[in-house]
């Protein structure tokens, strides 16, 4: 793994960042696909669940580098996306904003994360047990297009 990009900003996203949030993800074939609406009802302070959503940018490359969401059910907290562009990718991007959402978690009272990822993306397998997440369960059939297993995981913060 690469060191840590010092120069990364990570800040809540706003509507300003949906174009390049939407192009990342498009980008990532194993993201999930969201609308529009469903990355503005994310940033919506008043929807329920509430959720935290932020972007981390470089400013070297002037834009939005990644991104990451989770809904809030205190006492737990449920990591709905994180995604960094391809470009981005293998700088500790990720990593960074799993902790700084980590630290917004902890400040909602958020005691544990769990999340569901595609059986087959061994890359998200391998980053999540690096931060410490454990196997918890199995969705038979859970994703679809193409349709394969959920691996159910979660981390006590």
């Amino acid at each position: 793994m690469t060191s840590l990009s010092p120069s990364a900003l990570i800040r809540p996203m706003t509507p300003a960042d949906l174009d390049r949030v939407m192009e990342i993800a498009e980008s990532l074939k194993e993201a999930p696909q969201w609308p529009r609406s469903a990355y503005l009802a994310a940033l919506d302070p008043e929807a329920a669940p509430r959720r935290i959503a932020l972007v981390v940018e470089e400013p070297a490359a002037g834009m939005v580098a990644g991104f990451a969401v989770a809904s809030l059910l205190p006492p737990e907290a449920e990591l709905e996306i994180i995604a960094v562009a391809p470009t981005a990718q293998r700088r500790g991007l990720a990593r960074q904003l799993f902790f700084s959402l980590a630290t917004e978690l902890r400040t909602a009272e958020v005691i544990g994360v769990m999340l569901e990822v595609r059986a087959t993306n061994q890359p998200a397998l391998e980053f999540y047990r690096r931060l410490g997440f454990v196997e918890t369960g199995h969705r038979p059939r859970y994703y679809h297009d193409p349709v394969e297993d959920a691996i159910l995981m979660c981390l006590r913060l």
